[in-house]
């Protein structure tokens, strides 16, 4: 499951605005539905509902939301840089600064968990993480998720 299946330039967002967990998921959701075509509300309440079952706020300032719906065709990402790190409850205590938001079919099963996988790994590096975080525009960012698969290959 390579990241750049599941994330595109134009689904990288460098400079997130929120100051609280909803409001970033709402932020998500809006640009998700922009890019996807999905209903905005949809797609929050699923990651809503997704957070109620436990954080995915997996520490080191780093959050995974995720989610599926009946309607997606297929996988899709994206990935955000906050503006400024944001209470995310996460299990660390630790407030988040880079989100990887992570949508899927009913029917992904397998599919779900690689790509959950996937991202879990490229996050867990903490040298990319430092390269993401010094990182300012979307393209720049979206270069160091691409070159993350030649550096897994």
């Amino acid at each position: 499951m390579d990241i750049t299946t599941l994330v595109s330039p134009e689904n990288v967002i460098p400079n997130l605005k929120a100051t609280s967990k909803k409001q970033a998921l709402q932020e998500l959701a809006r640009h998700a539905s922009q890019v996807s075509g999905l209903n905005e509300r949809a797609v929050f309440d699923v990651l809503l509902d997704r957070e109620r079952l436990g954080t995915t706020g997996v520490g080191n300032g780093i959050a995974i939301p995720h989610g599926k719906l009946a309607a997606l065709p297929r996988l899709f990402g994206i990935f955000a840089r906050l503006e400024r790190p944001i209470d995310f409850e996460a299990i660390d205590e630790q407030p988040v600064d880079l989100i990887f938001l992570l949508m899927a079919p009913e029917t992904a099963g397998a599919d779900h968990l690689k790509a959950l996988a996937r991202v879990s790994r490229l996050l867990r590096d903490r040298t990319m993480c430092e390269k993401l975080r010094a990182t300012t525009t979307a393209d720049a960012l979206y270069a160091l998720l691409a070159a993350s698969e030649a550096q897994a290959a």
